[in-house]
């Protein structure tokens, strides 16, 4: 199973292609649909919410709301494109008259300048377009689908927020939960975190720090229950699940760390109060009496919730903006000013929970013969039996 993405923030559409989704799933658009509503929400978000109203369209591969095994193709409308028909129109050429929203001031922390430098880009607007994280909307319809799939085959998961700049809001409050229960609580306020008391104090962080003109950061977790164990492989490097989810998580949008379960606190605990002690029952086989390594051992699921912990910088547009230089005059000045938020945490969260079930679905249909969804089930099944009887 394989994807690919197309488009720009403020072009006309963003267009996604997914290839190696089963034959014979029914595929509930109007879920795809709230999961890119959740994407658009949260405390924070800035202006350009107001305007996208995402819907996916379904242009191939599908029949009467039924897959076909034939590659998926979607499409998400920008509606903001209205705005920008001349600047980003695809074939008319350039002229002063559709070029002067030229970004020429490149901003810290931004593909601005290295994406400018590395494709000869002058006006970096080349580079913002694409490397917006309004491309995420349509890796968010993908990764619906393959929630969808993953749903089918008794899999759940939930991504949420476990901090927003200094202020932790889970406290080892999900440890006690399982998917269904975090869901509920998460979506019982607009930031996506467990701790209820802590919704005012961040508000609060988040309006001071908007006045200030600055943006704020934060930590995601996402959680997935009733993985098989067994998927991923020790046998290389680039087997390893664990390893490919890492990947696909950092690849997006200002996530710049990722780990699992107890993540970082391991590196400082002994042993002995990290590794998850096996147990055993005739009625469900092996099991762990904790889960200090978030699901893993040696790249493969070991049959525990998958726990992935992501940390997001602080976006880099600023409208209080910091130094930059020129990229034609090479004279410092100020950085340029995008429309932006204050903080994408809360739709981060969505995000990473959708691309951790895009890897997960891959994991799945690399490991079981997946042409049909009915056979994969089977499959499945009888492959969680053996593992029972082991």
């Amino acid at each position: 199973m394989h994807y690919i993405t197309a488009g720009e923030s403020h072009g006309p559409q963003l267009t996604g292609i997914i290839e190696g989704i089963p034959a014979g799933l029914t595929i509930d658009v109007e879920k795809i649909n709230q999961a890119l509503a959740s994407r658009q929400g949260g405390y924070g978000r800035g202006n350009r919410q107001k305007i996208e109203h995402d819907q996916v369209e379904i242009v191939g591969g599908l029949r009467h709301g039924v897959t076909l095994g034939s590659p998926l193709a979607l499409v998400v409308k920008n509606r903001d494109h209205a705005h920008w028909s001349e600047i980003m129109d695809p074939t008319t050429p350039a002229t002063p008259a559709n070029t002067v929203r030229r970004v020429e001031h490149p901003r810290p922390g931004h593909a601005d300048l290295v994406g400018g430098m590395k494709y000869r880009h002058r006006d970096l607007r080349n580079v913002l377009e694409r490397s917006s994280a309004r491309e995420t909307a349509i890796r968010v319809a993908i990764g619906n689908i393959c929630e969808q799939l993953l749903a089918a085959l008794g899999i759940q998961m939930i991504g949420y927020v476990q901090q927003v700049g200094s202020v932790k809001a889970d406290d080892g409050i999900s440890s006690a939960l399982n998917v269904t229960q975090i869901k509920e609580q998460v979506e019982a306020n607009d930031l996506r975190i467990l701790d209820q008391d802590k919704v005012v104090l961040i508000h609060d962080l988040i309006d001071r720090t908007k006045r200030a003109g600055d943006t704020l950061g934060g930590v995601i977790r996402v959680v997935a229950e009733n993985v098989p164990a067994g998927l991923g492989s020790y046998v290389s490097w680039d087997t390893k699940l664990d390893a490919k989810l890492a990947g696909a998580v950092m690849g997006v949008n200002a996530i710049k760390g990722v780990s699992f379960g107890d993540g970082f606190k391991d590196a400082t605990n002994l042993g002995s109060q990290v590794m998850d002690e096996i147990s055993y029952d005739p009625a469900n086989g092996f099991s762990r009496l904790t889960n200090h390594l978030g699901g893993f051992e040696g790249g493969m699921t070991n049959g525990m919730p998958i726990i992935i912990n992501a940390a997001m910088k602080p976006i880099p547009t600023l409208y209080k903006p910091l130094q930059t230089v020129d990229v034609n005059t090479k004279e410092p000045l100020k950085a340029n000013v995008e429309r932006s938020d204050t903080t994408a945490i809360v739709p981060a969260s969505i995000v990473v929970e959708n691309v951790v079930a895009i890897e997960l679905a891959k994991a799945v249909t690399d490991a079981f013969e997946s042409s049909n969804i009915e056979r994969l089930k089977g499959e499945i099944d009888r492959y969680r039996q053996e593992l029972v009887e082991y």
